[in-house]
């Protein structure tokens, strides 16, 4: 069996849909997934669920919680040992750099296979410029060309993997075509010296996915029921003949005036669903302990 060119992680924080995904992935392509990305609603709505069925709702600690989010990630290791386990720092808009960074260095000892996640923010942006050097990193919750372009950038001393995840999905929700962000980004980045990976995600239908394929996307994340949309369909690829139909959604057009070769900090990297996702990451985490 030949091997896909792009790299499919799933998405998720429950452990039995690892392995029933890798099982169909394997049974079909004959090798295991390439990665899994994890984030704190993933990992909340798990432990809430775990908690309720313990008869323990309510009575979660940070601590307890932050060990859990470790039991999951070591079990997703040890299922996918030579694939990338994306683990995410807690952070809201406020959170400053320094304490992404020391999440960062803690969350790295974990497992062998794990990549940080930060979010395209300021401070995000900050601490990236630092831990590039130190370890692999998925720069998270990207709407943007320009976003892009500051990823980029800042990460331009790395030394580790560095992955970039536009949310395509979330673009889609709001009617604006997704898959132009990605098209775009892998666009800017042709030029340059390969040291981020575009990784397609918060894919939501088999069109995201063919279309991710076509246009050589070198990672793609896939939600669980995402997975299971290709999988039942029967694992399709694009043909030549492929076209991608964005219906009616609007087009994001390419932007030449952004371009790459700027300080970070020269991009406008402000975007209104980076604030949200982010909110909405930090919401689902602490309302686990809120009783």
């Amino acid at each position: 069996m030949q091997k896909l060119t792009t790299k499919i992680f799933i998405d998720g924080g429950e452990v039995a849909e690892t392995i029933r995904a890798n099982e169909f992935f394997l049974a079909h392509f004959g090798y295991p997934l390439d990665g899994q990305t994890t984030n704190p609603s993933l990992i909340a709505k798990n432990l809430q669920a775990k908690m309720e069925q313990e008869g323990n709702a309510g009575k979660l600690t940070p601590e307890l919680a932050i060990e859990e989010y470790k039991k999951i990630v070591r079990a997703i290791s040890s299922l996918l040992p030579h694939g990338s386990v994306s683990i995410q720092v807690f952070a809201n808009k406020e959170t400053p750099a320094d304490e992404m960074l020391t999440q960062a260095r803690e969350r790295i000892t974990w497992i062998q296979n794990a990549s940080i996640k930060i979010p395209c923010t300021l401070e995000g942006l900050k601490a990236a410029v630092i831990v590039c050097k130190e370890m692999p990193i998925n720069i998270t919750l990207v709407f943007s060309q320009a976003q892009a372009a500051a990823v980029y950038e800042a990460t331009r001393e790395a030394k580790y993997p560095v992955f970039l995840s536009p949310f395509v999905g979330r673009l889609d929700d709001r009617g604006e075509s997704g898959m132009d962000v990605v098209a775009n980004m892998l666009r800017l980045y042709k030029p340059g010296d390969n040291h981020v990976e575009v990784l397609t995600a918060s894919v939501r239908n088999v069109d995201h996915i063919l279309y991710a394929f076509k246009l050589h996307s070198p990672i793609m994340t896939l939600p669980y029921k995402t997975f299971l949309l290709w999988q039942e369909a029967g694992f399709p690829l694009p043909d030549s003949e492929y076209t991608y139909d964005p219906k009616s959604l609007t087009p994001i057009p390419y932007d030449e005036t952004i371009v790459l070769g700027k300080n970070w900090q020269d991009y406008n990297i402000s975007h209104e669903l980076t604030d949200k996702g982010l909110a909405a990451f930090w919401s689902d985490w602490t309302s686990l302990f809120s009783s």
